[in-house]
């Protein structure tokens, strides 16, 4: 019995679809692509108050949301190889809703009680990268003179050098839940929600 003859079309064919074939079986990283910050930004910097705030937003009337903000923010960050910490604080006296009588209650004992606790903190424990220019940031949050642990994603923004300074920028996001730390105004009453979204972008001056 004679063999059968194998074509060159045929071979041409088997020789472009096997390598493909073992490209396609072949086991792929599941590692994500993480952008580094440069090396050239390692240091410590002092948060730019001026380029600095913190948003917050929550249910209102379960019907929409409030946003409110702070506009000091103060502190520093500093960026180590393959690493990130941040040390923040932020004056309870700085809140802005853009209505002086509301501005005022949130400054009472109902909401963030300024008297007899002016500031809120943020320090970082555990800094990973995740994917791209996400970091996965954990830390403890000390608000009403409770600490909580918190998890924020924070996102590398850019680093540059205008006119011979060197600057670096982040926004983090993270939630947290109000009641935590005995902020319990109107939430059993639906008036305002749990859950507090916040929103912190960080400049850095280095120091």
């Amino acid at each position: 019995m004679s063999r059968p003859v194998l074509r060159r079309p045929m071979l041409v064919a088997l020789a472009i679809a096997l390598p493909a074939a073992a490209l396609a079986l072949a086991p792929r990283s599941s590692a994500p692509s993480v952008s580094p910050i440069p090396e050239k930004a390692v240091g410590t910097y002092k948060i730019d108050r001026v380029h600095s705030s913190c948003q917050f937003r929550v249910e209102h009337l379960a019907a929409s949301r409030f946003w409110g903000r702070f506009d000091d923010v103060l502190g520093t960050m500093t960026v180590s190889p393959g690493s990130l910490e941040f040390d923040v604080r932020i004056p309870i006296g700085s809140v802005h809703s853009g209505d002086g009588k509301l501005d005022n209650h949130l400054k009472g004992p109902d909401f963030f009680n300024m008297k007899e606790f002016p500031e809120m903190t943020f320090k970082s424990t555990n800094a990973t990268p995740v994917e791209g220019n996400i970091w996965k940031v954990e830390g403890e949050i000390t608000l009403l003179g409770v600490t909580k642990p918190i998890t924020a994603m924070v996102e590398w923004i850019g680093y540059s050098e205008p006119y011979g300074k060197r600057l670096i920028g982040f926004e983090a996001r993270f939630t947290v839940t109000r009641s935590d730390f005995g902020m319990s105004y109107q939430v059993d009453e639906g008036g305002l929600g749990d859950d507090v979204e916040i929103i912190v972008g960080l400049e850095g001056l280095a120091s």
